[in-house]
């Protein structure tokens, strides 16, 4: 089902009921799964790797080469999920040999103007609003989103369920569960709706809400609030999650609403 005026090279593979609109370039190394809707004017490069039934909307660019000055021409790719939605002039990067590939999951929405860098990794289910731009090696958990406007720097990470303000510069990273706000960025409270949405429970939110509490409320240094909740709170798959989360984190963790929280 290619229109006449697209091009697409013969050692692209292309499903059968592929749908590929007019003025759309399919490179070489591409592969893309059945039930796949390609807008007119998308441009396919080397390495990209896209699943089944993605609409790709007209005038994205996916799989061009990382714009990283360390980049030496290595072969990398791009993985793009099942059932994932990229709107308007979306750009998606190649890997470098860091990572050697950028993905994108399952049922992710990428609005316009969404900029990918080179070696992110984006989970399941995450929303990225329009002109969302991550810089490089950035890692996003499922169910989350971030609100239209914002700037993710090279190397942070965005926990499962966090919720993101519009307009955010996001230099460090933002624990699962929570949402994020102001400038700097700071914690905003708990993504209680985004939790009941997602099947939780009044208790379990609850207790996310009283780890957070400990955390980023009582005015305590990040560290020993951890070492508190670790000591005092009943394990649970969350708790171990957010401790463990703000234990790897090499930039830091955002900011407390007061902008209180000590440093060591």
């Amino acid at each position: 089902m290619y229109h006449p005026l697209s091009s697409v090279s013969p050692y692209a593979k292309v499903a059968k009921n592929v749908v590929i609109e007019p003025f759309v370039n399919i490179e070489k190394n591409v592969v893309i799964g059945e039930g796949t809707w390609i807008g007119s004017n998308v441009t396919i490069m080397e390495g990209s790797r896209i699943g089944k039934n993605c609409r790709i909307f007209p005038g994205a660019v996916i799989g061009a080469i990382p714009q990283d000055l360390k980049f030496e021409g290595e072969e990398t790719t791009v993985e793009i999920g099942d059932h994932t939605t990229i709107r308007e002039f979306v750009t998606v990067n190649r890997g470098t040999k860091a990572n050697l590939k950028t993905v994108v999951g399952k049922h992710v929405l990428l609005m316009a103007y969404v900029h990918v860098a080179h070696d992110c990794i984006i989970e399941d289910n995450v929303i990225l609003a329009n002109a969302v731009n991550l810089g490089g090696h950035v890692e996003i958990g499922e169910y989350a989103i971030l609100g239209g406007m914002s700037a993710v720097h090279q190397f942070v990470k965005i926990g499962r369920h966090v919720i993101i303000s519009g307009g955010s510069l996001v230099s460090k990273d933002i624990p699962p569960y929570t949402k994020a706000a102001r400038s700097p960025i700071s914690y905003a409270g708990v993504n209680s709706i985004g939790l009941r949405r997602r099947g939780f429970g009044s208790d379990k939110i609850r207790e996310i809400q009283d780890i957070y509490r400990e955390i980023f409320v009582k005015d305590k240094i990040v560290s020993k609030a951890v070492s508190w909740v670790e000591a005092n709170m009943s394990p649970s798959a969350e708790r171990d999650e957010i401790l463990l989360f703000i234990k790897n984190s090499t930039r830091g963790v955002m900011k407390a609403y007061s902008g209180t929280v000590k440093s060591e």
